[in-house]
């Protein structure tokens, strides 16, 4: 038979694709292309059966996938709220869904080397590399598996000065248009869709999350809509100014003392995102205010794609910050 490898593309790569996305290893994109998503898919597969794990689809390793047992997918709904809430903004900022909003990628347009993750952590700032040098020390065979002879090259990069990992994260991108090469490209959201990385993403959130809870409990909000509210409003826009807390105060006390809780709850999240998204840099208002309005809602329109939290995300307006 064929042998399928870095570049190969066509039918049978696209059924190898959709047989390791079965088998709970691959979760990128069905297109019949082995890129470097698909080549980490196929060294972790060989890994867990105990074959030679070189990336290469040959007769043997085809032989064994195509005789496996299916793996159930796991499901955001099924997270803890912190979670459930980064997956949330992640899909926002990204566009894309759970788990791809974890392995958000993105060139040097910025200025900022490479962004990635469910919140654009990026080299430029600083924020990236604390969260590789996490995998390093806690999952070394992850990235063993995912980048094979490349980790090398990644882990010095790590270990250089500002300048030298700048001028690696260049050097594997489009000098104008800024995409991520392959293979690079592919073991980034080989990576992003590892549970322990997305695992390291959430508790990297987890201030976040600290002030978002903080929030809450200043305007006495206490749902999980309210908690992944204030959340996004942390990573997209900062905080709540002292002026626009006290346009909320001002608002909420025309609500009355007559609202039921539940009520009370809707009314006021609603009041904080309007409030928040007039706020906002004009150019940003519009924007602010639908993803605001539509987790304070439930369900919404955001750039073009619905969302219902409930079913989506599992936020509902269940108790959830005391």
């Amino acid at each position: 038979m064929a042998v399928y490898k870095l570049g190969s593309s066509g039918d049978e790569v696209l059924r190898l694709q959709r047989k390791l996305a079965e088998l709970g290893v691959y979760a990128g994109p069905v297109d019949g292309q082995f890129g470097g998503g698909t080549f980490a898919a196929v060294t972790k597969y060989q890994r867990e059966v105990g074959l030679e794990a070189d990336g290469i689809v040959g007769a043997l390793t085809w032989q064994r996938l195509f005789s496996e047992e299916i793996r159930p997918p796991v499901r955001v709904t099924d997270s803890d709220l912190g979670r459930r809430c980064l997956a949330l903004t992640g899909s926002f900022e990204t566009g894309a869904g759970e788990p791809e909003c974890f392995c958000g990628l993105s060139g040097d347009f910025d200025g900022q080397g490479i962004s990635f993750g469910v919140l654009q952590w990026n080299f430029g700032q600083g924020s990236l590399q604390p969260l590789l040098a996490d995998m390093f020390t806690q999952h070394p065979n992850v990235l063993g598996d995912i980048f094979g002879g490349h980790l090398e090259a990644l882990k010095l990069a790590l270990d250089s000065d500002k300048d030298e990992l700048m001028a690696f994260a260049r050097s594997v991108q489009h000098p104008v248009k800024h995409t991520v090469h392959e293979p690079w490209r592919g073991f980034a959201k080989s990576l992003g869709r590892t549970p322990e990385f997305q695992a390291i993403q959430t508790r990297h959130a987890g201030k976040r999350l600290d002030a978002a809870a903080a929030l809450c409990r200043e305007f006495g909000l206490t749902s999980e809509r309210a908690l992944a509210l204030m959340f996004d409003i942390v990573v997209q826009n900062g905080s709540i100014s002292a002026i626009v807390k006290a346009q909320i105060r001002a608002d909420e006390r025309n609500l009355g003392p007559g609202l039921a809780p539940d009520r009370r709850e809707l009314a006021l999240m609603e009041i904080v995102a309007n409030r928040r998204a007039q706020a906002a840099n004009p150019r940003w208002v519009d924007d602010v205010r639908s993803r605001k309005l539509c987790i304070a809602r439930g369900e919404g329109t955001v750039h073009g794609i619905p969302y219902d939290l409930e079913s989506q995300f599992g936020i509902g307006l269940r108790d959830a910050v005391r």
